[in-house]
Order: structure tokens, then C-alpha cells, then sequence
């Protein structure tokens, strides 16, 4: 089975998010991606990858990747967060981490455990 992986990234954290799906692009084309909006239409436009897109994270994209894991239809979540900047949208952050263990669902929130779960697959 192909795992499905979520993929979002804070604003400052985009283009880091693109050049690790181009680095891993061989793993991830073997994969079912979702990501929130922008993160997904920039991966889709600037890797090539097919990305079923949900809203912006701050729109509820978020609380979308939160109810497909609840749902299990989201495997594994790789998302690349700045904790030291302020996001208006911070409890849906907290909620999705929390969603994310609370399912037990491997969940990378920086570079070396997103390369780590990669590297697994």
C-alpha cells in the first residue's frame, strides 16, 4: 500500500518544504501527497508531483489534513513549522500535532525526521 502523506509548511518554511520533496521526489512519486493550498500548488508547479490540495492552512486546511487523519486517510505527516514565529492560526497547529499523536501518526516537524521517515518508506 501507498502511504499517504500530508505536507505543509509555514510561510518562511516553503521553499525548504519544496527542495525536500525534490530531493526525495523518487519516494514521493510513489506516494499519495496532500498538502495545504499554497505548499501544495508550489510543489505540484515546482516538482512536478501530483497533490490533492486542501485550503490554506490559516483558511482550515489544517483542520482538513486533522479530519482525514482522524478519517484514516493521512498515513504520515511532514510538516515544516516555525515555532519562533507567530501564526494567528496557532491552535490549529496545536490541534493538528495533537491529532497526530493522538492517532499515533508519524509526524516530522522539522528536516532530519521528515529524511528520517523518508529514508522508512
Amino acid at each position: 500500500m501507498n502511504k499517504r502523506i500530508a505536507l505543509i509548511a509555514h510561510d518562511n518554511l516553503k521553499s525548504g518544504m519544496v527542495q525536500w520533496c525534490k530531493d526525495h521526489k523518487s519516494k514521493l512519486k510513489a506516494c499519495e501527497l496532500f498538502a495545504t493550498g499554497t505548499t501544495g500548488s508550489r510543489i505540484s508547479g515546482e516538482v512536478g508531483l501530483p497533490v490533492t490540495c486542501f485550503k490554506s492552512g490559516p483558511l482550515g486546511g489544517d483542520q482538513q489534513i486533522g479530519a482525514g487523519i482522524s478519517e484514516g486517510r493521512i498515513d504520515v505527516v511532514i510538516f515544516f513549522w516555525d515555532p519562533l514565529a507567530p501564526h494567528p492560526h496557532d491552535v490549529d497547529v496545536k490541534a493538528l500535532l495533537r491529532i497526530a499523536a493522538v492517532y499515533n501518526i508519524p509526524m516530522a516537524c522539522n528536516l532530519a525526521t521528515a529524511n528520517l521517515i523518508v529514508d522508512g518508506l
